[in-house]
């Protein structure tokens, strides 16, 4: 049975902007996984949905480009190092999963992991580049000296799990 959305009582800027959180896209036999800072949520076309940013060169966006469902999963501080080494290291190169010990479980048609204290599972509604043209002068010297822009994912909410 899925939860309802409109029970989940946590404050969203402590658990995104507080609590270590992993994206995954991919199905349980072929994911890959990265850490990420950003994200929001909200209500957009009348749905709920969770936006969140990945740079073209992140292996996570050859999986979000071909996915149509991906996790959004939070964890409590005693996962912070492995999470700091997920967002540091490239499934490309080796199995980090395996290496930080994360047990991956079926989430609908996405992953998330066993040691999630949450998981947001979403629907891929659309996705758009960040216009650098844009962005203000000041956010481009801190997050983009390198001009790697992000890509905005926006994902409806379509259950979320709960420990």
């Amino acid at each position: 049975m899925k939860n309802n959305i409109y029970d989940f009582s946590e404050n969203i800027f402590k658990i995104v902007g507080k609590d270590s959180a992993l994206l995954a896209a991919g199905t349980i036999s072929n994911f890959n996984v990265m850490t990420i800072g950003w994200a929001t949520l909200g209500v957009l076309w009348s749905r709920n949905v969770l936006i969140c940013f990945v740079r073209p060169s992140r292996y996570t966006y050859e999986f979000m480009e071909k996915s149509d469902v991906f996790t959004v999963s939070f964890y409590d501080e005693s996962y912070d190092n492995k999470l700091r080494y997920l967002g540091s290291h490239s499934g490309r190169d080796e199995d980090k999963v395996k290496k930080c010990n994360l047990t991956p479980v079926k989430a609908g048609d996405g992953v998330t992991f066993e040691e999630a204290r949450l998981t947001f599972v979403c629907k891929k509604l659309y996705y758009q580049d960040l216009d650098k043209d844009l962005i203000p002068a000041a956010v481009k010297v801190r997050y983009y000296p390198k001009d790697d822009y992000h890509r905005a994912y926006v994902g409806e909410i379509i259950d979320y799990l709960k420990k």
